[in-house]
């Protein structure tokens, strides 16, 4: 896969320079990144021109959020919807791209006269320190438990990037003071190399893992794109990487482990995470499981000490998470101590094994029966699990048997780190209470290997609605004599494109209807 090098600097010199410059935002969306570009590039004086290959219907939300906001002079807008006019680019001063836009082949953006991105343009013209989080699995838990803890910290902090927060709505609130949490994905740091103006003062990388391979056709082209992330840092930053193995197959074609090859590569001064003790002479965090649950431990040059004792969020997956968090936060000035408590209280995210409903009924069928009980499900979204590693992390993290819906559209990536904790192959996963799948390509790759192991499950169901029911009248039928609970997740472990606009409104989709159908 070719990777395009843009040239260092930016297209403006200073903010002031785009005012009558013509701008073209390629890609409006619906996710608040297209509208926050308009939006700032009308505030500056500029005359901008939204193009994207879907029709004024798809985006009718964007645009009527735009139309509706009165501090936003619209008259040097004009919308090109349902299809690109290449003079829209030829003409343009600089074009805005839309990450998810591939720039080898594209006739339209090979006629642009200068590229920019939302956030290439923040980190040009921002002087906030950069904390920079990119990886598989984990990132967007990562840069929310760090933005959290810098706020509980009294740090004015912000947070953007791939979390769907464009960086441009906060930029001229920021200074050398306010630290900047950004998520990057592969695709956001594509649009970065050559332009040098990316110095992240703190990166982490996340767990890799196979992701996005029917976009880069290679684990080596995927992980290319994730090491621009460290790429212009000094020995004055800090590059927080992974110590553990990789899981199997999924390394480097070269052997050894993705956190060695990068901690080989990095200028910054290097520190590790691990789910066991690192080494002696190893500086990072690592985690130290004890029968009450684990404490989260840490090794610095001139500190060390417990940096995390408990989670209320649940899942293994984001003691890692949370107690990478807890490291950026003492790197920034917090005492350890004061890093424990303030993330002890971080409630997570949306969208990722987010708590939001509990459906109860009476364990009576006929509900008048004396001393009768209580049959209840409580709900999770983990719709932002888009790769089947992620949804495995979600079937095992509670500790027991969970009600598991999970499937969806196929990104070209292999089930079997799913199929095996659903009971294929894995005999120290925890196997699901039931199983039901969402339809899909990624879905229709998951049922051979369910198939080949006799798991029993139900579907593929075309619709939530339908799945939702099922699930609805299994619940109703249960009784019990005594208070019982079970627990729903749903984790698709793939995208849902042809059901839903992203995994954001999928997530939203699904809390909707649990709450309707489960009233």
């Amino acid at each position: 896969m070719n990777q395009h090098i843009y040239p260092e600097g930016c297209a403006f010199g200073t903010i002031e320079d785009i005012k009558d410059k013509k701008v073209t935002v390629m890609g409006l969306g619906l996710n608040g990144g297209g509208e926050a570009t308009v939006k700032f590039f009308l505030k500056h004086g500029a005359y901008v021109t939204v193009t994207d290959m879907k029709t004024p219907e798809q985006l009718k939300p964007t645009i009527d959020s735009i139309a509706a906001d009165a501090s936003t002079d619209t008259s040097r807008l004009t919308y090109h919807l349902g299809s690109h006019i290449i003079e829209d680019f030829s003409n343009a001063d600089c074009v805005i791209k839309n990450p998810g836009v591939k720039y080898d082949g594209n006739i339209y953006l090979n006629a642009a006269k200068a590229i920019e991105t939302d956030i290439s343009i923040f980190l040009h013209f921002s002087r906030a320190p950069i904390i920079a989080v990119t990886g598989s699995k984990g990132k967007s838990s990562t840069v929310s438990a760090i933005h959290y803890g810098l706020q509980q910290a009294g740090f004015t902090a912000f947070l953007g990037g791939n979390i769907t927060v464009s960086p441009l709505t906060f930029l001229e609130q920021t200074n050398e003071t306010t630290p900047v949490v950004l998520e990057l994905s592969s695709w956001q740091l594509a649009d970065l190399r050559g332009r040098r103006a990316l110095k992240p003062r703190i990166a982490v990388i996340t767990k890799i893992v196979p992701d996005h391979q029917n976009w880069y056709g290679s684990m080596e082209s995927y992980v290319a794109d994730k090491r621009l992330i460290y790429a212009d840092q000094t020995a004055d930053d800090y590059t927080i990487l992974d110590a553990d193995d990789d899981e199997p197959g999924t390394g480097p074609a070269a052997g050894g482990t993705w956190g060695d090859l990068f901690a080989s590569e990095t200028k910054g001064t290097v520190l590790r995470y691990s789910k066991k003790p690192l080494p002696a002479a190893t500086y990072g965090a690592w985690q130290e499981p004890h029968e009450d649950g684990f404490s989260g431990r840490m090794r610095l040059p001139a500190q060390s000490g417990t940096i995390l004792s408990g989670l209320i969020v649940p899942g293994a997956h984001m003691r890692t998470n949370a107690l990478n968090a807890a490291l950026v936060l003492v790197l920034m000035g917090v005492a350890p101590e004061k890093a424990d408590a303030i993330l002890a209280r971080w409630p997570g995210i949306p969208h990722r094994l987010q708590y939001f409903h509990q459906y109860t009924h009476s364990g009576s069928k006929h509900g008048t029966a004396a001393g009768a009980g209580s049959y209840s499900i409580r709900f999770y979204n983990d719709s932002c699990a888009t790769v089947p590693e992620a949804a495995a992390a979600a079937s095992q993290a509670f500790g027991k048997p969970v009600i598991f819906i999970t499937g969806g559209t196929d990104k070209q990536l292999s089930f079997a780190p799913l199929a095996a904790v659903l009971g294929c192959n894995d005999a120290a996963a925890i196997p699901v209470k039931a199983l039901y799948l969402l339809a899909g390509t990624g879905t229709d790759k998951l049922t051979p290997l369910l198939d080949k192991e006799n798991i029993i499950y139900n579907g593929p169901y075309n619709s939530l609605d339908d799945l939702l029911q099922d699930i609805k009248d299994s619940a109703d039928a249960v009784c019990c004599s005594t208070e019982k609970t079970d627990i729903a997740v749903f984790s698709p472990g793939a995208t849902s494109f042809g059901m839903f606009a992203n995994e954001f409104d999928r997530g939203n989709q699904f809390m909707d209807k649990v709450r309707r159908i489960f009233s």
